[in-house]
């Protein structure tokens, strides 16, 4: 039985992750699209990044002379397996997450900073002083949007756990299984606006777009870390990248965006759950145009110090006005 069971979530692992490495590769070519029709100007084709990530696939691996071969060939597969890991514990809608019960939002967010880390550790292993600086500028903004980000899921989990919602409170399948807008009153309200507020001000840096493309700077750094790969390894950069919006754009749709489409038509069972995992998933490409590829376009992109003050001073007071109202909201009642 048991036996049964991990052959059953290992095939449901591994399906999900091909299938979402399609659909954030296909959401990157949307990204382009309409980022290009945005400034007037027509754009590639829909599937233009499956031709860029199939062509680097033919290309060769070139390491530096002077880098750190295995971490430089580990960096690419290993910040790409992390993300991936990511989608393992989003529920899907209705659907819950192939291992909600052995991972929780804590996970997600270490899985996503170790992507991070990874990819910063081959620009250092590279050798080349324009990938570190690169690398540098990646470890600095992770470090900026860490307090923001830690604020957020750390009030969310307490409203659940205050709110006796049903589920872990750190578990995301406890915010799509119940709403955590019907748990608080007014001020909690406005509280859960700042912090969702917040965490739409984070995506953009833990995505590395719009105003927060520092770490990748062309104008400015020469691609960033990536300076130095090519072939495979920078296919896989490619595909991280990709995945990383979409898992953003996932993560905060399942906690702030979680109303279930078909529950409104009193739909139930198989039909329930392939209408609310289709509906998560348009929830999830509308967030990420939105608050992904409109951002950047309209905004130009912040230097590394005004992103840093950006997110340790304004998202962080925002962050904390959205904590102190919440709580005072359930305290007071």
């Amino acid at each position: 039985m048991i036996a049964g069971l991990i052959t059953i979530k290992i095939i449901a692992g591994v399906t999900l992750m091909i299938v979402i490495t399609i659909v954030a590769i296909l959401l990157d070519g949307v990204d382009r699209i309409l980022h290009a029709r945005m400034q007037r100007r027509y754009g590639p084709p829909l599937f233009q990044p499956f031709y860029d990530i199939l062509k680097l696939l033919g290309k060769e691996n070139i390491v530096p002379r002077r880098a750190v071969r295995w971490i430089f060939m580990l960096a690419p597969w290993l910040a790409c397996s992390l993300t991936l890991l990511v989608f393992l514990y989003i529920p899907m809608g209705y659907i819950p997450s192939v291992l909600g019960t052995e991972g929780d939002m804590i996970l997600i967010l270490y899985l996503l900073g170790f992507s991070g880390v990874a990819m910063a550790m081959g620009g250092f292993a590279s050798g080349n002083p324009i990938s570190s600086v690169g690398a540098g500028r990646e470890i600095q903004l992770m470090m900026s949007y860490e307090l923001p980000l830690a604020v957020v899921v750390s009030t969310v989990a307490w409203v659940a756990w205050k709110t006796d919602m049903p589920g872990g409170p750190f578990c995301l399948d406890t915010y799509t299984g119940q709403s955590i807008w019907s748990v608080v009153g007014n001020a909690g309200f406005v509280g859960l606006m700042c912090l969702a507020l917040s965490l739409i001000m984070v995506v953009p840096g833990e995505t590395g777009k719009g105003p927060m493309d520092i770490p990748e700077a062309k104008t400015e750094i020469l691609d960033g870390f990536i300076i130095e790969y090519s072939g495979t390894n920078l296919a896989l950069y490619k595909i991280t990248f990709a995945l990383r919006s979409t898992a953003m754009a996932a993560v905060l749709t399942s906690i702030f965006f979680p109303f279930s489409i078909g529950g409104v038509f009193g739909l139930s069972g198989l039909f329930l759950g392939l209408i609310d995992f289709v509906g998560f998933w348009v929830k999830v490409v509308i967030v990420q145009l939105v608050f992904i590829t409109v951002m950047r376009t309209m905004f130009g992109r912040l230097k590394i110090w005004q992103a840093s003050h950006f997110y340790l001073v304004k998202v962080a007071m925002l962050s904390f006005a959205g904590m102190i109202l919440i709580s005072a909201d359930i305290l007071m009642r």
